[in-house]
């Protein structure tokens, strides 16, 4: 009689998306046998049924079409091996036996599969594909998402998410499997005889702990002068690099031991996201008995990275991922130039990569150091796209010019940088307004783990010259402008959730708004219209994604999530500032404006999807936080 939970599991198939896929591995209604009379809260014995579910056989569908594309792509290439893949995995429910169960499935099809002994970060695992020559990767994670999803991502043999024209191939082949194609691999999973992989050894994880050195700038500041930290990887994979990295520059940093431990639930959060300040709430906490000046968290795979920063009064503010961005970006380039590493006047080769989505405040900033910043369409896969193009660029002209090959991968930070400011381009950071940033050119995913490492560095510079975050970060308005930033989501799950996000971007293409919310449009850009280049003079890809300039110089920008049942909002306000006194009103100003834009939005999908839907709003807003104000009526 569970006619809904049956549609929401079987109204089509687990969709396969560009970088992979995401879904229920615990249904709504679980039954029985799925259960199989586990404890409430501990793993059931079955991933949920159903076509629409992550499960053993969408599990190795994916892996069946990932396998296939690699030989075939292989066998273009001239490449005569064995396909060889690196799996890892999160602490998710089922995250272990999906990850061994494709190890085995690959083995299987023929190829050579190599697995970690246990969690592992997405990052770590984009690392290890190219420290092993694998031809590519699986990372078995749901990111953020509730605790009963899971996720399977696809990734290629740069060690980057696979992009065009390898995704939709691979879409392609998946679509061709049927479910009888399957049954072997889970019959075997089912009855124990899972075929045998490879275990990587301890030295992997080195490696990349020996990487993430990269990340930092100046060593000497991280032990001389870095604040007391506090740390939480929300029950994810974080503390398995991110503090060891941070032991290995002597950093003072304190753990929350309520959520340093692995658990699929996620018990003390509402959301395991570093996006929503609720999630600091015990950081913040502990913070507050050590005295310590930040609280750093990481989601479960660790890509991401969020950030509180003490005040001086006796509070604690969420960053957004846009602050952070911008924060990191300043210090880095600075920190550059100073090295001399960069020309005091900038380089037009020196490169800041964002999304479109991410804060142009990140342009000001680039435009005044004299470096270039380079746009892409939303998603990190794209930004570590043009970090393998400016590789390839650069290793083409120095063979070319000089007749010299080099390994790329084994070749020391500082030649590598100069090389690519000669020949091609240099990503001094690459980041996204979602809490992604990657301060390295040798990891091809966002990094939570040099993130941190990163963040605490720009801290420690912070300390030595007796500034601090909120400060700085207030000497960036006063120089380029205030800016604040709003995203704002529509959510609508099951069949006729999708229905509905059809109709509404379709309405975007078709009927473009001339004014939001009473500010005329000043430019519209429907990027699902080919024809658009980026800074690099490269045609972008065709995507659902829509931008407005509007007539007061706030934009608005709207877009279809590729990975969750939702319609994502972006809106973007600033305004000149005279001093810091008028700081304050402008910032009281802009935050109102974006308020209502927001509202816009609800009104504004309703009327072109025809379904009236409650606003959800994650963005963290500027200034003290909902958890703050909690904790002071506390």
């Amino acid at each position: 009689g569970e006619w809904g939970e049956l549609n929401n599991r079987f109204h089509k198939n687990l969709f396969f998306g560009t970088g992979g896929m995401r879904g229920r591995t615990i249904g709504g209604v679980a039954t029985d046998a799925e259960r199989g009379g586990a404890e409430t809260g501990a793993t059931p014995r079955y991933a949920a049924a159903g076509t629409n579910t992550l499960n053993d056989y969408t599990v190795v569908r994916a892996t069946m079409a990932l396998h296939g594309y690699i030989r075939a792509w292989m066998t273009v290439e001239g490449i005569l091996d064995i396909p060889r893949i690196v799996i890892a995995h999160d602490v998710r429910h089922f995250s272990r036996h999906f990850c061994e169960l494709a190890a085995s499935t690959w083995d299987e099809l023929g190829g050579y599969a190599m697995i970690f002994d246990g969690p592992r970060s997405t990052p770590h695992l984009s690392y290890t594909v190219r420290r092993r020559y694998a031809h590519a990767g699986i990372v078995i994670t749901a990111s953020h998402n509730p605790p009963h999803d899971n996720g399977f991502k696809a990734y290629f043999v740069d060690g980057a998410q696979v992009a065009p024209p390898h995704d939709q191939a691979i879409i392609d082949r998946y679509a061709r499997i049927g479910l009888e194609d399957t049954i072997p691999f889970v019959r075997a999973s089912n009855e124990n005889q899972i075929s045998s992989f490879t275990i990587l050894p301890t030295a992997d994880d080195l490696a990349y702990r020996s990487i993430l050195e990269e990340a930092v700038l100046d060593s000497e500041l991280l032990k001389e002068h870095c604040p007391k930290l506090v740390f939480t990887p929300i029950h994810g994979t974080g503390a398995v690099s991110a503090v060891p990295a941070l032991w290995d520059h002597g950093v003072e940093v304190a753990s929350v031991d309520e959520q340093t431990k692995p658990n699929p639930n996620f018990p003390t959060v509402k959301s395991p996201n570093p996006e929503n300040s609720e999630a600091f709430r015990q950081g913040i906490a502990v913070a507050r008995k050590i005295k310590a000046k930040a609280v750093l968290a990481t989601d479960p795979d660790c890509d991401r990275m969020g950030a509180a920063v003490f005040d001086g009064k006796g509070r604690y503010h969420c960053l957004t991922g846009n602050q952070i961005a911008c924060m990191l970006a300043e210090y880095r380039i600075s920190k550059l130039k100073k090295q001399g590493i960069l020309p005091e006047t900038g380089s037009s080769r020196a490169v800041i990569l964002k999304t479109f989505v991410t804060t142009p405040l990140l342009e000001y900033i680039a435009r005044t150091h004299g470096v270039r910043c380079v746009n892409t369409l939303t998603g990190f896969k794209w930004m570590a796209e043009k970090i393998a193009d400016y590789e390839d660029a650069a290793t083409a002209a120095l063979r070319e010019k000089e007749g010299i090959s080099w390994d790329y991968e084994e070749t020391d930070l500082q030649t590598r940088i100069e090389v690519l400011l000669r020949y091609s381009n240099y990503s001094v950071l690459a980041v996204e307004e979602s809490f992604g940033y990657l301060p390295l050119d040798i990891v091809r995913d966002k990094d939570g783990n040099a993130a941190v490492l990163a963040f605490a560095e720009m801290l420690s510079h912070l300390q030595s010259i007796g500034s601090a975050p909120l400060k700085f970060l207030e000497e960036l308005y006063r120089r380029h402008g205030y800016f604040e930033e709003k995203t704002a989501n529509l959510i609508f799950e099951g069949a006729a959730g999708a229905e509905v996000i059809r109709k509404i971007i379709d309405s975007y293409t078709e009927n473009p708004p001339s004014s939001i919310n009473g500010v005329s449009v000043r430019k519209a850009k429907d990027f699902g219209r080919p024809g658009y280049l980026d800074e690099d003079e490269k045609p972008l890809p065709v995507e659902n994604f829509f931008t407005f300039e509007l007539e007061n110089d706030f934009n608005v920008a709207v877009r279809a999530s590729g990975t969750e049942p939702k319609i994502k909002y972006y809106f973007f306000g600033r305004a000149n500032v005279a001093d810091q006194e008028s700081l304050t009103n402008v910032k009281k100003e802009v935050g109102e404006t974006l308020k209502i834009f927001a509202g816009w939005a609800e009104t504004d999908a309703s009327e072109r999807g025809g379904l009236a839907k409650k606003l959800d709003d994650t963005a963290t807003d500027q200034g003290v936080s909902d958890l703050e104000k909690e904790s002071e009526e506390n």
